[in-house]
């Protein structure tokens, strides 16, 4: 079975439906596609011949977050309570998710990626929360997610530098659960969605209900203060400063206004 959208391709084989999404060059986010993504996982959840899915996108990105590019701050203001709506869907779909990150997870790519219950991953792979560079608090939920899979201190390294790390640092953090070569993330993650297949799908999604028992709505809470953050630093001058920093591929120069 396979299903196309716009940007979207489904296709479901050995109990494994893989989701694959593509926009080409940096694969950025916006509402209308993560509310397609959710839509997508809303169905396979009613489909009793998937059992496990694999999150995947085309290109040399896996995802570079959303385009803040041209937004001023009433825009992105407005984008990002649209996409987040939808993002939190996404924590609410009940069969397990494995993530091919073939390449940059930035942003709210580096967001999406915790979706996942796992992560393979590369050498070639970077990942950066890298909000605070662009002068606003993080988003997509990842003052959870992120501190629940590392810890508050290795998170706060992340949120506070903003550095980018290799995917061998984030193997090593335990940010990414497998580590092979460029070559075989999409392979290697549809193997672990199938050897999970192959367990019973009814003890799989009680299991899955029980390990992340209430951790939807505690990421749904943090998200809306997160937003409340993020709608004040929209409309600072260090927000400006921020995007036309890293438009300009320069250091950004802060002034605390």
């Amino acid at each position: 079975m396979t299903t196309n959208t716009t940007a979207i391709t489904v296709s479901l084989s050995d109990h494994v439906a893989t989701i694959t999404f593509e926009r080409p060059p940096h694969n950025f986010v916006d509402a209308a596609l993560i509310c397609a993504l959710a839509d997508q996982l809303e169905a396979l959840d009613k489909n009793a011949d998937c059992r496990a899915v694999v999150l995947a996108t085309n290109g040399k990105v896996f995802c570079a977050g959303a385009d803040l590019s041209s937004a001023n701050g009433a825009a992105a203001s407005a984008g990002a309570a649209s996409l987040y709506t939808h993002a939190m869907r996404l924590f609410r779909t009940t069969k397990p998710i494995v993530a091919a990150v073939h390449g940059p997870a930035i942003g709210a790519g580096m967001g999406l990626a915790l979706v996942a219950d796992f992560r393979v991953t590369c050498p070639a792979a970077r990942y950066s929360a890298s909000f605070a560079r662009l002068g606003f608090h993080p988003g997509f939920g990842m003052t959870t997610t992120l501190p629940n899979l590392i810890g508050v201190q290795k998170a706060a390294m992340l949120f506070y530098t903003g550095r980018r790390i290799d995917g061998a640092q984030a193997y090593a953090m335990g940010i990414a659960d497998e580590l092979v070569p460029d070559a075989e993330v999409r392979t290697r993650a549809i193997e672990l969605a199938r050897e999970i297949a192959t367990s019973a799908p009814q003890a799989i999604i009680s299991t899955r209900a029980e390990l992340r028992r209430d951790l939807a709505d505690k990421i749904t809470a943090g998200n809306l203060r997160e937003q409340k953050f993020q709608e004040a630093q929209f409309a600072t001058a260090d927000f400006k400063e921020g995007v036309a920093a890293a438009a300009e591929r320069r250091a950004p120069i802060f002034t605390g206004s």
